[in-house]
């Protein structure tokens, strides 16, 4: 007698997903999907799945819609065929060494990174942290802009800053940045930002200028210092586990397309600055040019607190050699 195996419809839909799960990367940010980096991203879907004749899928999820990047970076360590944008504050809990990549004013110009990932030592450091902690950096070349204060009251000194809270990434490097430059560093959550500038539970935030308009935060401040603190580079890391478990082809494809994608939303994201404080202006907010070199003389004992000056030594000989 022959017996027949009937599974639920949600057994089904799960078995189905799992058998693409090796092929099928989702790939989450906070930024909104007007960003350039978030359009580049989905160029980059294209390429990827065009390149790979549909056998590696990508999916991408902007607003924080896979949920926050601590919750994400959890997921991806356990396996998940997900991916995060994320900068290297965040992943100095796993690897310190890669902390010095947001610390501040430590480039002049965000085209100085490609230099430092070029470096043994760096490369040093990726390898490490994927052995050490199961995340794969596959690649740190997507530039998201320049730090700036966006603040209800003009900023000009760090005294400005006094008892103003900023909000700010949950990272060592950004909260003793943004302490040091005079202000009261308060970790939230990007999707969040908006709503508590708007309720009074903070008094500014921190953030790239293309960020900010993205979620209309000229709506809720009505000045921005140019302080360009950090110079916001970013990559994209994956579960180790997952990307080894491609074929070496599509880790090919992947890694090639991911790259060229970043190159072209750094330099859209460069060309758009102009155009976004433009933007910004017509809409009633303030620009100040501040003197950089008293906040950047404010900041340099976040190198010493968190350690970074041998780190940032390294990198200083590494790439001269």
């Amino acid at each position: 007698m022959k017996t027949t195996l009937i599974l639920p419809a949600a057994a089904i839909t799960l078995a189905s997903s799992l058998a693409h799960a090796d092929y099928e990367l989702n790939l989450s940010t906070a930024l909104s999907s007007q960003d350039p980096i978030v359009v580049a991203m989905e160029n980059a879907k294209q390429e990827i799945e065009e390149r790979s004749g549909g056998e590696l899928r990508l999916n991408v999820f902007p607003n924080s819609q896979l949920g926050s990047d601590e919750d994400v970076v959890e997921q991806i360590r356990s396996g998940a065929n997900i991916a995060i944008l994320i900068d290297a504050g965040r992943l100095s809990e796993y690897q310190p060494e890669l902390g010095i990549l947001s610390a501040p004013y430590l480039v002049e110009d965000y085209t100085q990174y490609d230099a430092i990932t070029g470096t043994d030592l760096y490369q040093g450091w990726v390898e490490s942290l994927a052995d050490s902690s199961g995340l794969r950096l596959m690649n740190y070349n997507w530039f998201q802009g320049s730090r700036e204060m966006l603040t209800q009251t003009p900023v000009e000194t760090p005294e400005d800053l006094q008892g103003v809270r900023v909000r700010t990434i949950n990272s060592p490097v950004w909260l003793k940045t943004i302490e040091a430059m005079g202000a009261t560093p308060t970790p939230l959550p990007w999707s969040e930002v908006y709503s508590a500038l708007q309720l009074g539970s903070i008094d500014a935030a921190e953030a790239q200028l293309t960020a900010a308009d993205g979620q209309r935060l000229q709506e809720v401040i009505d000045h921005v210092a140019l302080t360009h603190h950090i110079h916001l580079m970013t990559g994209i890391a994956a579960s180790e586990q997952w990307y080894q478990s491609l074929p070496e082809e599509l880790r090919t494809i992947l890694d090639e397309e991911l790259k060229e994608a970043g190159a072209e939303a750094s330099q859209a994201t460069a060309d758009a600055l102009d155009a976004v404080r433009e933007k910004m202006e017509q809409e009633g907010v303030t620009f100040t040019e501040v003197d950089t070199d008293v906040f950047r003389e404010r900041v340099d004992v976040v190198y010493e607190e968190l350690g970074y000056d041998e780190y940032r030594d390294q990198l200083v000989s590494a790439v001269g050699d």
